[in-house]
């Protein structure tokens, strides 16, 4: 039986590095992982506690939870905006952290992986992300890192899946995931 890894891409654009990051993580899963990315966070409203109720829940906030819900493990890919994470990707886990105590992320390994133009890859929003993580519930991998720098730079003209000091070191994040949640099981 195939891990299921959900993946949740912190930035909206369509071209973003992140976003291509996580395509690459697609492309690279190993036959025994299931990998793919939520489409949609966009659309999820910011969390409100007075939509959260059964049968007021907005379709797309349930969207995320359900594939959260059947998923073994996440994987956050983060970048940077002013020194943080994307508030995106924090809606995510807010609603992912409901109800509280049995939330979506609740025990579900997680690793948080980007990239960011400056010179430390965006290590700032990985670290809010795996602390807003945790404390939504999640068992957070924390030696599972990767952030890269100068992505502007970097992948001017090179899709992720083509570095292959990218691919690698990714390879290991999603292996190391996929271990930490067939160890959970």
């Amino acid at each position: 039986m195939a891990v299921r890894i959900l993946t949740l891409v912190g930035s909206l654009r369509s071209g973003s590095h992140n976003r291509r990051l996580a395509e690459a993580a697609v492309q690279i899963a190993p036959e025994h992982v299931e990998l793919g990315v939520f489409d949609g966070l966009g659309s999820v409203p910011f969390y409100n506690e007075d939509i959260d109720h059964e049968g007021t829940v907005p379709a797309e906030a349930v969207k995320l939870r359900e594939a959260a819900a059947e998923a073994d493990a996440l994987l956050l890919v983060s970048p940077e905006y002013n020194g943080t994470i994307p508030a995106v990707l924090k809606n995510a886990i807010d609603w992912l952290s409901r109800p509280y105590g049995a939330g979506a992320l609740s025990g579900k390994p997680v690793a948080v992986v980007g990239t960011a133009f400056g010179q430390y890859g965006g290590v700032w929003a990985q670290d809010e992300a795996r602390k807003a993580a945790k404390i939504a519930g999640a068992e957070v991998a924390e030696e599972l890192t990767l952030s890269i720098p100068g992505s502007v730079v970097r992948f001017a003209e090179l899709h992720p899946v083509d570095d292959p000091e990218v691919t690698e070191k990714l390879a290991g994040v999603i292996e190391g995931l996929a271990a930490k949640a067939t160890a959970a099981v």
